[in-house]
């Protein structure tokens, strides 16, 4: 027996769009520095953000925008290399048959031999191409991701991916969407089951890729509330003790199949819908934070949330144990990257001194070495960068045993300014140490820019002559290895020290 729906439970196909989804204009070229930089003028150290770490880069090609659907009356239409390949083949195809239907194979091939070989390949190149196409056609629409609906909702989800990736047209690939929604809705599916669910972030996902970021975020923000709504009801009931208690499993009988999977409880759900919640929370912080919607407020607001409901479920396992069916909860990556997320938002906020705590435990919990560099380096931008507190009132102090002897600002400056240069140099030591395949595209990253930002922060400390080394070499290893904006920095910066 399900938990009883909340108030205000929308079903899966009454998605409500903030305007037409339309395909917009590609976006103009980012600028590869942050926000944090245009804010902070004073030392512009470079912190790695999230969205410009190696690991992270999508390397998919970018869709161009479909043209119109529609060609003007008389006009031919314009020829492709597609279409002038398929019509050579069929061309061929169809000389061979009638040279064979019309004379003997054989006398063909002794008066032209080189014609009666081509009309051979065309031939098996055209049954080769059919049969390769047919298998990509089952292969893809027939695959698991399609076979676990019931077939009306998979058939408009083939629909909804074809209109979104290989005739690309919106308003039909919409269209299908939430059809396939509705269809769900009729077939009685979970709204919360993983199916379901990965539709609208499908969804989502889809629009974003068609620039049409309000409605994304609409659709997020929806399975968002849904799932906190359904959370807060399930623990409201456990409270109270009207919890269903689902039937025992029972055995299956002679020539029934074995479920593959153990049935899902009450407590089991209530983990897989609270991660769904949190990752789509970071989610939406990544979308408010976009250029082209820059709430940056509520960014920070789902990543707050994000974080602090990790550490309370985390607490909550800790004091009453894992509750039966309930499963393990998220992994340390996932923890550690959603702190690595907030702690950038507090740089961006000028808060490097709450941006601190969250990039050590992110560090703490962090097993890819060269992403440990990377980790290192925005610490030490952190330490350079953080504001002056009175002692013991920042998580950092507790960490720098000096803190207890500070008497003057300039002290307390030098001592996060030391703790900057030993976390740069850790990890321009780290960076370099991994080799073959444990070196990834992070640890060149990590290299330039904590070269980069050695310099910076030996400039802040008055060693002029040690700082140009560093902007030196950091612009040298930055065009060794393609970083040509860390190269531009890097030199910006040595322009602007003072003649030796």
């Amino acid at each position: 027996m399900p938990v009883p729906k909340a108030v205000g439970l929308r079903p899966p196909g009454a998605l409500r769009l903030l305007r037409p989804c339309r395909q917009s204009q590609p976006p103009l070229v980012r600028r590869f520095e942050s926000s944090r930089h245009r804010q902070q003028k004073s030392s512009a150290l470079l912190i790695v953000p999230l969205s410009h770490q190696c690991r992270l880069q999508s390397t998919s090609p970018q869709t161009p925008n479909s043209g119109s659907s529609s060609q003007k009356k008389g006009q031919a239409p314009k020829p492709t290399l597609k279409g002038m390949l398929w019509r050579a083949i069929a061309a061929d195809t169809k000389r061979a048959w009638h040279n064979i239907r019309s004379s003997s194979f054989k006398e063909v091939a002794r008066r032209n031999p080189g014609e009666a070989f081509g009309a051979v390949f065309a031939l098996v190149a055209a049954v080769g191409v059919a049969g390769y196409c047919v298998y990509l056609y089952f292969n893809y629409y027939y695959s698991r991701q399609f076979t676990r609906y019931p077939e009306p909702v998979a058939q408009a989800l083939r629909k909804a991916l074809y209109f979104s990736n290989h005739e690309p047209d919106p308003q039909r690939a919409l269209k299908y969407y939430k059809q396939a929604l509705e269809l769900c809705d009729e077939a009685g599916l979970d709204h919360f089951s993983d199916d379901v669910m990965g539709i609208k972030i499908q969804l989502a996902a889809w629009l974003e890729k068609i620039h049409s970021f309000q409605n994304s975020i609409s659709v997020l923000e929806n399975v968002y509330a849904d799932c906190k709504r359904w959370v807060e009801v399930m623990e409201k009931s456990a409270a109270d003790g009207t919890l269903p208690a689902l039937d025992p499993t029972s055995e299956p009988k002679d020539g029934e199949p074995i479920p593959e999977e153990p049935r899902e409880t009450m407590w089991g759900k209530r983990t897989r819908v609270l991660a769904k919640a949190i990752a789509v929370s970071v989610k939406l912080a990544d979308l408010y934070s976009d250029e082209h919607v820059l709430e940056r407020e509520l960014a920070h607001e789902r990543l707050v949330w994000a974080v602090e409901t990790i550490l309370r479920e985390q607490q909550r396992r800790a004091k009453d144990g894992v509750k039966e069916g309930e499963g393990p909860w998220m992994s340390p990556d996932e923890i550690g990257g959603s702190m690595e997320a907030l702690a950038q938002s507090y740089g961006e906020k000028s808060q490097h001194h709450l941006a601190v705590p969250l990039l050590f435990q992110a560090l703490r919990l962090c097993e890819d070495p060269c992403h440990i560099a990377l980790l290192m380096n925005n610490i030490a931008t952190s330490f350079a960068e953080h504001p002056l507190i009175k002692p013991g009132d920042a998580p950092a102090h507790s960490m720098m045993q000096e803190s207890k002897t500070w008497t003057t600002p300039a002290e307390q400056r030098a001592s996060y300014l030391d703790a900057a240069q030993r976390w740069a140099l850790n990890s321009f030591k780290h960076a370099s140490e991994p080799q073959g395949e444990k070196r990834t595209p992070e640890c060149d990253q990590a290299c330039a820019a904590s070269l980069a930002n050695l310099g910076s922060i030996l400039t802040m400390l008055g060693k002029t002559a040690e700082a140009r080394d560093r902007f030196e070499q950091a612009i040298a290893l930055s065009k060794k290895l393609g970083f040509d904006e860390y190269a531009a920095q890097a030199d910006a910066r040595l322009q602007s020290l003072p003649k030796a």
